[in-house]
């Protein structure tokens, strides 16, 4: 037998498996599984009818680009819309910033092969998006973990691990961001911390990656548009690379992203953009842009908004009826992402009674680059319908009433810095 080992470079041995990816498989293994696992948009909520007439009317042929090759960088009328969508945002971009993308995770992916040579330091959230921890680790990058507190990335510890790296002879090169309803700790970073972290990374040297899919997506009750203010919108000094995304907004199957950069790096991105698909799909952007230009999706975002919000609610409640006392969580202001702290259990140890109940999530541990965060469990509120929620909040009580019997009690306990609260 021929061993294909010897053959794959260095990053093919070290890519890792998404551990929510890994949990689709468990889903397709039952038909009764309650999935708190994905973040995928609620399918219900997709403007159907009006994306069917869109795409009725670019299919007639008239116009043969709909179905050809396009630009690198993007459809142009598409490219002006982000640029307006960013200015609604208090961005100032250009369209000479921004390059289209196959989803927000290839902005990861290239931002990660234009920017980072192995061994660079990017600075982490502690927890941290799999999909930016898993673009970062492809390129031998190194990740270092900074703590959160409630407001947002620590702000003394991420001065003490920047000079604890630079002391050991690594180049810090990128501190990544989520400061909207983070994934998947749905934390909102506070106005003031975000000023600071631009002053932090400007004194520093430091470039910031801002992703941000989840901005439009505050809750009418408790969030203000204002506090969600990118940290790009006060970048006077182009240390800011920008990410979004119309994947949780108008449909995630278009796989339709963005980046906005200072025009050096975009140039870069365009480049590495080539190498990897030619263009992103040419239909798919002008399904997007159409829906942008006839207000489809400024007129469906405040539904989404007050969809999810209802979501969230019913997890919250179910949670208290269910877990009362057993468990700790920070109620998200905005989002997809309910992130529990389990009492003197792992993440891993109620797993095997959680799939045995029919409920699935993702294991903290997967968002955390210090091999911390055992405690943690994230639950996906946006997909399952308000009925599943309940079922499957019930089924996660139940599976943890299971492993308590059959698991010791262990020393896991959550770090004052990523502790949730009730």
């Amino acid at each position: 037998m021929t061993n294909y080992e010897q053959f794959l470079s260095r990053a093919g041995i070290g890519m890792r498996e998404s551990a929510i990816r890994q949990m689709g498989s468990v889903l397709s293994q039952s038909v009764d599984m309650v999935s708190f696992a994905p973040g995928y948009p609620a399918e219900d909520q997709f403007p159907w009818q009006a994306l069917t007439e869109i795409a009725r009317e670019l299919l007639d042929g008239a116009d043969g680009a709909v179905l050809q090759y396009g630009p690198t960088r993007g459809y142009k009328p598409l490219r002006d819309a982000t640029v307006d969508i960013m200015r609604t945002r208090g961005i100032s971009s250009a369209v000479e910033r921004v390059v289209v993308t196959t989803g927000s995770q290839q902005g990861l992916d290239i931002v990660a092969r234009v920017l980072l040579d192995p061994d660079d330091v990017v600075l982490m959230e502690l927890p941290s998006y799999t999909g930016a921890i898993s673009a970062f680790r492809n390129v031998g990058a190194s990740l270092v973990g900074v703590r959160q507190a409630p407001d947002g990335i620590d702000l003394d510890n991420l001065d003490e691990v920047y000079d604890r790296e630079r002391r050991t002879g690594h180049r810090v090169k990128m501190l990544y961001l989520v400061p909207n309803f983070q994934n998947p700790a749905g934390l909102l970073m506070s106005l003031p911390k975000r000023l600071a972290v631009l002053e932090w990374a400007e004194r520093r040297d430091v470039l910031i990656l801002e992703d941000d899919p989840y901005r439009d997506l505050y809750f009418p009750d408790v969030s203000t548009e204002a506090e969600t203010r990118p940290v790009a919108a006060d970048d006077g000094a182009g240390r800011v690379v920008y990410l979004s995304s119309f994947s949780k907004t108008l449909a995630p199957g278009f796989r339709v992203g963005w980046v906005s950069a200072p025009p050096a790096i975009a140039a870069r991105l365009e480049l590495a953009k080539q190498a990897e698909d030619l263009c992103s799909g040419a239909f798919d952007q002008r399904v997007v842009y159409e829906a942008c230009r006839r207000g489809l999706l400024a007129q469906h975002i405040p539904v989404l908004r007050a969809h999810y919000q209802m979501k969230r609610d019913t997890m919250v409640r179910a949670i208290h009826q269910h877990l009362p006392g057993r468990v700790t969580w920070t109620p998200p202001r905005g989002g997809f992402f309910l992130w529990v702290a389990l009492d003197g259990l792992r993440g891993q140890d109620v797993m095997p009674f959680a799939q045995a109940r029919g409920v699935i999530y993702v294991n903290g541990s997967a968002f955390f680059v210090d091999g911390s965060g055992h405690e943690f469990i994230r639950l996906s509120f946006s997909a399952p319908s308000p009925a599943r929620i309940e079922e499957g909040v019930a089924r996660l009580a139940a599976a943890i009433a299971d492993a308590r019997v059959a698991t010791p009690a262990t020393a896991v306990s959550a770090s004052p810095a990523s502790r949730a609260t009730r």
